[in-house]
């Protein structure tokens, strides 16, 4: 069965509820086994078939535990090449840091992502949390699809 990690860092719960409603809408395919987690090692990235990840902005950048853990697979030479995956998260004001990772996971990485970032401002309405639901199917079903 196809595994996809949902990683995400929160330090308000904002982002948290997001990872929460994505791993929720992975599931509801029922053929992929869905990892939720605060921490991963930067190895451990390789052993998913699609890669999700919730980033709130603080400081106009993404959190240094999330920064690190790419640096690392990258200095690693862990290889997500053509693996599905999206970025999501919580701002204040900016919102940047999603956007960056994508960036990384894109261009670095050569994933295939789900554009744009799922943004929500402030805490996740229930519109928000459908929209990350939806974002979780959709990257299960694109799975699902590639198997």
């Amino acid at each position: 069965m196809a595994k996809i990690l949902v990683l995400y860092y929160s330090r308000t719960g904002n982002t948290e509820k997001m990872a929460k409603a994505v791993v929720e809408g992975a599931k509801i395919t029922g053929r992929v086994d869905v990892e939720l987690s605060y921490f991963v090692e930067a190895t451990d990235l390789n052993q998913f078939d699609a890669v999700l990840v919730g980033v709130p902005t603080y400081h106009h950048d993404m959190p240094v535990d999330i920064k690190m853990l790419f640096e690392e697979a990258a200095a690693r030479g862990i290889s997500l090449k053509g693996k599905p995956g999206a970025a999501f998260g919580s701002y204040g004001w900016s919102g940047e840091a999603p956007k960056l990772l994508i960036e990384i996971m894109k261009n670095k990485f050569e994933m295939k992502i789900s554009e744009p970032a799922l943004l929500v401002k402030y805490t996740p309405d229930q519109k928000a949390l459908e929209q990350c639901k939806s974002l979780g199917k959709r990257i299960a079903e694109t799975l699902i699809q590639q198997l």
